[in-house]
């Protein structure tokens, strides 16, 4: 007997978590191969576009050699699921292009502020309640951020104000995403987030482009779109074998991978003010997830 979706689900949770956790892996290895590229001088632009060529390139051949690239590609909110790829081309590009100045614990700490922006903003454009719990939790994290930057100390960073921004526009991307989770498919938001990115970028890419100096950072650079792709792919499929709220708190564990990669590429360890602000804002994200999780199953009982 065939089991249903759900219960396929829960007969390989451990699968999925393997999965998520190799998902952020390879993100981890995006972000640390942008720092890597932009301090040997390659423009982010020419990041961004290499990162979204590689993306579209990946996912178009498989579409193609699957034989079911129109089925899978179509959609009937074109517009929205192009401005979702908007959106997140231009989170992409703001995000490399502080990665050259900001340590990767950092930016990580502020991109991870996404969530708790779209806490906040839920109320305006989803129509959602954000009670006491979760205001709590918005106001942690934007201290959290607060207590990383410092912004009125001497060690503060423009390039914060870009990686901000990025997190900003993220929190609209996911807020996007929510909006049209049912009505366009997996398959074409990923397609299009790709094509959108790619042609975005790909005059400003020639205009700029600079070519690496050795073989191991053109392998490096070539690798960034596939590798995106994959962890993409590997998330997808993790989502597969186990709830999404039980991988949520997985996600966190990019902060640790891109210390580790900030340690032993770029001989760089978080300060103390950098680890208490990842904290505050990793507390600030768990806490909106468990109030999620116990709002959804108070609706199902």
């Amino acid at each position: 007997m065939r089991s249903s979706p759900a219960e396929a689900r829960a007969e390989k949770p451990y699968l999925g978590f393997v999965l998520i956790l190799l998902t952020y892996l390879f993100f981890s290895f995006v972000d640390a191969s942008v720092k890597w590229l932009s301090v040997a001088g390659i423009p982010a632009l020419q990041l961004a576009f290499v990162r979204y060529a590689g993306h579209v390139a990946v996912s178009t051949g498989i579409e193609v050699s699957g034989g079911v690239f129109g089925s899978s590609f179509q959609t009937h909110r074109l517009a929205l699921v192009m401005l979702r790829g908007a959106l997140l081309a231009a989170a992409t590009v703001l995000n490399f292009i502080s990665l050259k100045t900001l340590s990767l614990t950092l930016t990580s700490t502020i991109m991870f502020l996404s969530p708790v922006i779209v806490c906040a903003l839920s109320g305006p454009f989803l129509g959602e309640r954000v009670g006491a719990v979760r205001s709590f939790a918005v106001v942690l994290g934007f201290a959290g951020i607060l207590v990383a930057i410092r912004p009125f100390s001497e060690d503060f960073q423009f390039a914060v104000v870009y990686s901000f921004s990025a997190a900003v526009i993220f929190a609209f991307y996911l807020i996007l995403t929510r909006v049209l989770a049912g009505e366009a498919s997996t398959g074409s938001m990923q397609f299009f987030a790709g094509l959108v990115g790619a042609v975005a970028f790909f005059p400003a890419a020639l205009w700029v482009w600079q070519s690496p100096d050795n073989p191991v950072d053109w392998v490096v650079l070539i690798a960034i779109g596939p590798i995106a792709w994959l962890g993409h792919e590997f998330m997808t499929r993790a989502y597969r074998y186990t709830e999404v709220s039980n991988l949520v708190p997985f996600g966190y564990t990019f902060i640790i991978y891109l210390a580790i990669w900030s340690w032993l590429l770029f001989d760089h360890v978080p300060d103390i003010w950098n680890v208490w602000g990842a904290l505050m804002v990793t507390a600030a994200g768990l806490i909106i997830w468990a109030r999620e999780v116990r709002r959804t199953r108070t609706h199902l009982t």
